[in-house]
């Protein structure tokens, strides 16, 4: 072979593996996705306020999961913010499961983190433990396949948009967004730990921003602690809350045009150390008189009515609006600052599952302050947990910041299933309620088995927790992760926590918290050293991690699938009054309408769960733009919008939809129209689609 043809030959693959290396060392492939993950919105339970009565009866914002997806050429890993209550095991499980069909082995238990947001909103039954499923009536395979879908949708979507980028970070301050919802268990830590810290809640709101070499910027993921409880539990509608609102606030300013949940750039508000900061900001008071609360027990005096924290707003709609308002300002900030910090440096994962009652250790105990045996429990909830919290009180007459027992519901108690002595022993101060780990019918009450996790981009971790940490449990376990990072390696790295990721397990609060037994320490359910148990387990992990050191798995989760129950039933059949067809309009808009009127109208309707309509929807306002173009304004994604069903008659199985839309400040005048999208579901077998159309209304100045 000539010279000039080995050249001809050896050029093109020298130029090839240089830019390779150079990728390699140089840059990360980056990734965004989002999918419509919305369950059921009618007739099933709402998870998270635990309250039976309170199903779903429409829309007012639709869910989605949010993918942001890394790679530094030799490993990728995925982060995963769901609008949803929590994570679950199973849901995490499946969304694997078909990841492998697709990719093979790319994404897997390790590389991939879902974390769910924690609205109040969503629909339950997708968790398969008993006890976050009962109050749901059980297992909702219907919900279970919407989150299932959307997650899977969303990373796809985030590894087929994969191009070079660079990630930066950022931190700023949110000051009028949250507070401590448990005071004085707070004021259980030391003095001289509380010194360390302005607040008794983590005012930081972190950001990290993708930025594509070719579009520009095309994502970010903030972490904030704040409950998503600005909607409270008499809330009937689908509703991602103030950090899902906070989303399509960054969305639609980053994707001007685009409706809700499209456009480029995705933004997620994941969750963080949560556990005791509440967004209704105007703290407790007495319903009925106005008064103080007992700041003990968040009790009121008899005829006083319940213990309820309100949020700054007229109603829980305003102050969802004005607290996710508050979010997103601080985002939007960081996110057009050009002056973050660039994130560089290898991409690396861990995970492993633990077995929490039987985990044994030599570690330090702040209760004695000194190294001793430490040891979990079997899963209990204390009598605080029946209590609620303020920003959803509980039921009969359980308060808050309970250390003794009762008789009487010891003994439904162990009607139900009995505790050890061991089990009171291990689990005290807290008087047990419900012994949920020794509970097995018709499955498993509450994880055993916990997955614990950490994400590396560079120097940044991401600590992914199986549940809600409070204030200063996620503090602790940050400087902990901290310290043991630079203890291996010899480097600073920044920790972030991610909350309610990959399966739940309520509460965690430091020892000296758990001593109070408000509702935070009742649904800690490990017992007094879950957090020290965590904090030995983390190190652990970020020493392996650090040191590339390969650990076991762990064991594996039960599978449930084949124990669960359901009491919620499907849809028979749907039907409609003699003289009218489905998408029959009953109520007209008016005439005319201006800015800040509020246009309604009702249809006849099927069974909004016949159809989910995952990435479309049940409802437009459409704008007149010629004489036969019509077009899409809103959709029930949209928060000016509200999609509301009703069940007028169950025996002959008629229904109907009721559709408002609040005229925003920046509509265009002009003629619009309103029209909505269903399916009913005929007696003697099928589902059918229907739509139907308002008659035409102007919109003036």
């Amino acid at each position: 072979m000539d010279s000039e043809m080995y050249l001809k030959k050896i050029i093109p693959t020298l130029l090839i593996i240089w830019n390779l290396a150079v990728t390699m060392t140089e840059g990360y492939q980056i990734g965004v996705g989002r999918a419509d993950c919305t369950g059921p919105a009618v007739e099933i339970g709402f998870m998270g306020y635990a309250k039976l009565g309170q199903k779903g009866s429409g829309i007012h914002l639709r869910q989605f999961s949010r993918a942001f997806v890394v790679s530094d050429n030799e490993k990728r890993l995925a982060f995963v913010s769901v609008d949803a209550g929590m994570m679950g095991h199973p849901v995490k499980r499946e969304v694997i499961r078909r990841l492998h069909k697709t990719y093979g082995n790319l994404y897997n238990f390790d590389n991939v983190v879902l974390s769910g947001t924690h609205t109040h909103g969503g629909p339950g039954g997708f968790l398969m433990d008993v006890l976050y499923d009962i109050s749901i009536l059980g297992f909702v395979p219907q919900t279970f396949a919407a989150l299932v879908d959307g997650i899977y949708l969303s990373i796809v979507r985030a590894h087929e948009t994969m191009g070079s980028g660079e990630i930066y970070i950022g931190t700023t301050t949110v000051l009028d967004a949250s507070i401590n919802r448990s005071p004085t268990s707070y004021l259980e830590n030391p003095a001289e730990e509380r010194k360390q810290y302005q607040y008794n809640v983590d005012k930081e709101l972190t950001l990290i921003k993708f930025v594509s070499d070719k579009e520009g910027l095309i994502g970010a993921v903030s972490w904030f602690a704040v409950h998503p409880t600005s909607m409270n539990n008499s809330n009937q509608l689908v509703t991602s809350d103030n950090v899902g609102y906070a989303s399509i606030l960054l969305e639609t300013e980053m994707n001007p045009g685009a409706m809700p949940g499209k456009g480029r750039f995705v933004g997620a508000f994941a969750s963080s150390n949560l556990g005791d900061v509440s967004p209704n900001i105007m703290g407790p008071k007495c319903q009925i008189t106005g008064n103080s609360c007992d700041i003990q027990t968040s009790a009121c005096p008899q005829g006083e009515g319940e213990c309820v924290a309100s949020g700054p707003g007229r109603d829980m709609f305003e102050s969802t609006k004005k607290i996710a308002t508050r979010i997103y300002n601080a985002a939007s900030k960081l996110v057009k600052n050009s002056e973050l910090r660039k994130i560089t440096g290898s991409v690396d994962y861990i995970h492993q599952f633990v077995d929490m009652p039987n985990y044994r250790t030599i570690a330090y105990n702040p209760l004695t302050r000194r190294n001793e045996a430490i040891r979990g429990c079997i899963p209990a909830m204390g009598y605080s947990f029946a209590a609620g919290t303020t920003d959803g009180p509980g039921a009969f007459d359980f308060k808050q910041g309970t250390r003794n027992d009762n008789p009487l519901w010891n003994a439904v108690r162990d009607f139900i299933v009995p505790p050890t002595d061991e089990d009171i022993d291990c689990q005290s101060p807290k008087p047990i309620l419900v012994a949920t780990g020794r509970a097995r019918f018709p499955s498993e009450w509450q994880p055993k088995i916990v997955a614990t996790q950490i994400l590396k981009i560079g120097d940044v971790l991401i600590t992914a927790v199986p549940g809600e940490f409070t204030t200063m449990a996620g503090r602790r376990l940050r400087n902990q992760v901290r310290k043991a990072a630079v203890e291996a390696s010899k480097e600073e790295f920044q920790v972030i926590l991610a909350g309610l990721s990959n399966m739940y397990t309520s509460y965690i609060t430091t020892p000296e918290e758990y001593r109070a037994q408000r509702y935070e320490a009742a649904s800690t359910i490990y017992g007094p050293q879950t957090l020290t148990i965590y904090i030995d387990q983390y190190q652990k992990l970020t020493k392996a991690l650090m040191k590339q050191i390969r650990i076991k798995p762990g064991p594996d989760p039960p599978k449930l699938d084949s124990q669960v129950i359901s009491f919620n039933t499907g849809v028979l059949f749907d039907a409609h009054r003699i003289g009218y067809d489905f998408g029959a309009c009953l109520i007209e808009p008016h005439s005319n309408y201006s800015i800040g009127e509020t246009v309604r109208s009702s249809f006849i309707s099927g069974n909004p769960r016949n159809n989910l309509l995952l990435e479309k929807t049940f409802l437009t306002v459409e704008r007149q733009t010629g004489k036969d173009n019509w077009e899409v304004v809103l959709t029930d994604a949209n928060w000016e919008t509200r999609f509301e069903w009703e069940r007028v008659n169950v025996l002959l199985g008629f229904s109907e939809v009721h559709i408002s839309w609040e005229i925003g400040e920046d509509t265009e005048p002009g003629i619009y129209r309103i029209k909505h999208f269903g399916h009913y579901k005929y007696i003697l077998g099928g589902v059918f689609p229907y739509e139907g159309t308002t008659r035409h209304f102007t919109v003036s100045d």
